[in-house]
This record gives structure tokens, sequence and C-alpha cells, in this order.
């Protein structure tokens, strides 16, 4: 099957950006170079196309049920202009996948999942609304770009008359930006570097990405690639579906204890709480390579005598600190910060230790 085009396909083309496959779409995978790319959103701002992205919208009176329903984390503590992480448990102790939920209003709200996952968490959402609750999948109809780093606000401020600087963390306004009208500007990122996530349509994307660009000129704002983000949310420790949490893997295992609420019923909670109080024999850990080298996903994690204890789910060679991190799921033992592991790389043990994430201080 072909990939799908997202809206600004030959936008990226025009840039120079070389485009991948990926998750059934063509994205921009890079620019110029990851290096450069990652650091200038570390250090400046940097914009990404991810229009992949899915975006269901549940609205009516059971909206919030069919959420609470469905979801990990406690939808209840939302209000109007607040977002939330949290994940679609499965019946089987995995996860169908982690996704964002946004609350439009007391009866709308906006769930935005992985693109890899759209049809798989629409079908997953519909087999439990048995209230009625109307459901719209808008992935086709909107692009979102994340402008990501610490000079994102000063980018963007003159584009809309929202305060950009006084916004909380995983808040949104629905408001007037670059001149569009109900674009959503939510102060959420996948990077560690601070700034903004827009919600626009597709129609008027092509628009608002030009005057993002024009606004953040004198800001050295800069297309980035997929690839860098990549390495900016694993230097955060952040988790990727599909590498670090699936269909087979608890969230307590995955340290996503803190969105995993009992003071409500979900799919397979009484489950999850028995494995909460019975503790998990698996840990996602954050490690940082003491040797040189690279840790890439599938390569063993070894102990001091060189038996298997788990597994890294994601790795790369930290462009801000020049060493090896990754993550992985060790035998609990091996879990406490300060473990000495080794990573199994081409038959040679490299020394590495376990380290709480962020791998990095940020700003």
């Amino acid at each position: 099957m072909e990939a799908k085009k997202i809206a600004l396909n030959d936008v990226h083309e025009a840039l120079g950006a070389k485009m991948v496959e990926f998750a059934g779409y063509q994205m921009p995978v890079r620019y110029t170079s990851d290096i450069e790319e990652h650091k200038t959103v570390r250090n400046g701002v940097g914009v990404f196309d991810v229009s992949h992205m899915g975006e269901f919208l549940l609205k009516g009176p059971k909206a919030l049920d069919l959420i609470q329903r469905v979801s990990s984390n406690d939808a209840s503590k939302l209000f109007n202009g607040k977002a939330q992480y949290s994940c679609l448990p499965n019946q089987d102790g995995g996860i169908v996948d982690d996704l964002l939920i946004y609350q439009l209003s007391e009866e709308e709200f906006m769930l935005v999942v992985n693109a890899s996952n759209i049809e798989k968490d629409w079908n997953w959402i519909s087999q439990f609304n048995t209230e009625g609750v109307e459901m719209e999948n808008i992935s086709d109809q909107m692009s979102l770009f994340a402008v990501q780093g610490p000079e994102s606000f000063n980018a963007l401020q003159s584009l809309t008359d929202v305060k950009l600087d006084e916004m909380k963390y995983y808040t949104f306004e629905k408001a007037t930006f670059a001149g569009v009208s109900d674009v959503i500007i939510s102060a959420t990122g996948y990077t560690g570097a601070g700034g903004f996530e827009l919600y626009v349509a597709n129609e008027k994307a092509e628009e608002v990405w030009k005057k993002i660009f024009e606004a953040g000129a004198s800001h050295h704002i800069k297309p980035i690639g997929l690839a860098a983000r990549d390495t900016l949310r694993l230097e955060m420790g952040f988790c990727l579906y599909g590498n670090d949490i699936n269909d087979h893997t608890s969230p307590l295992e995955a340290g996503l204890g803190w969105i995993t609420k009992f003071s409500k019923e979900f799919t397979n909670s009484a489950a999850l709480k028995q494995q909460k109080e019975e503790g998990v024999s698996k840990k996602l850990v954050g490690f940082k390579l003491v040797d040189k080298g690279i840790p890439r996903q599938h390569y063993n994690i070894l102990n001091a005598e060189g038996e298997i204890i788990g597994e890294v789910t994601s790795g790369t060679m930290s462009p801000m600190l020049g060493i090896g991190v990754g993550m992985g799921y060790v035998q609990t033992a091996y879990s406490k910060a300060g473990t000495e592991i080794y990573i199994e790389v081409r038959k040679r043990k490299l020394k590495a230790q376990v380290c709480r994430p962020p791998f990095i201080e940020t700003k």
C-alpha cells in the first residue's frame, strides 16, 4: 500500500527534506544533519511537522465516561483548556497505545494518538462505546506542527494575542494564530525543550507554516525532521510506542504508574492493581554507557557474569552528552539507579550505569 502524504509534503520536498515512510506516511526525517537539528531545538527553536498523528473527537454527555472506561489516567481531573497524558490498557496487561486527552468543553474531548495506531485505537475505543458517544476521526483533516525549543515563545508571540509565556505546561487555548481562527495552541511537546504544538486545519496549514517561519526568522527557526525528534525524546526518557511500550508491556513495568489511577475502574484495572501490589518482575530503566559505543534496540542487557537480564528498547548517541544513552527492560533486581549493567554490542560487553532520565539538564 502506498504511503499517505501529509498536507505539506511538497513544501518539505522543496526544502530538501529526506522523505521516508513512517507509520504509513511519507515524512521528513531530516533536512540537514540529525545532530545540527537536535541542537537547534535544544538551544534555539525548530519546527516539526507531525501531521501524521491521529485525532479523534468524542462528544456528548457520556464522552467522559467512555474516556474513563478506556484510559488509565483520571480524566475527571481535566477542565476546559487542560490536556492529559494517558494510555489505553488492553485486556492482557499491555498497552494499546499512549495518547493525549484534551478537554475542549464539558462534553467534547480530543484524543491525540500515534499515527501507526489510528485504526487500531479507533476500533478499540469504539467497542466500548455502548452509550452513544459521538465519535469522529478527524486525523485526515488536521495538520500538527510542534514548535519546540527555548526560543519558541519569542518566535511565536507576534502571531497571537495569547500570552504564550503565561501558558502552563499541558494547558491549551483555541484561538486565532497567524491570522487563522480556531487553532489549538497547546503547551505540550515531545522534546523536553519547551514549546508548543499547533493543531491547524489542513487547508490553512501552509499559510500557518509560512508565517511561523517569517515570525521566527530573527530567532533562526529551522524545520526539524523525525530523526532529531527521536534523539530529543530519548534524552528525556520519554516512551515511544512500539519501542519502549507495546501490547505486551504493562504501564507499571514501563514506569507509567503516575498515569495509572486506581481511583476508578478501567480496562484491566483489577489485574494491574494486583500487579502493583505484588510488584513487577521487570522494569523499564534508563542507562548511560560508561564505555564507548552506541546502544540499539534489541541489544541484550547483561549482568557482570554475562547473563542476559534484559533488552534495550531505545538507544542512541546523545548529541548533547556525546555518550551512548538508552532505555530498556531489566529484571527488577537490576533497576536501581547506580546499578552497573552491560550492553552487548557485537559480542562485546560495554559497561553502562542505570540512571533515572532525563539524561540531560534542561533549561
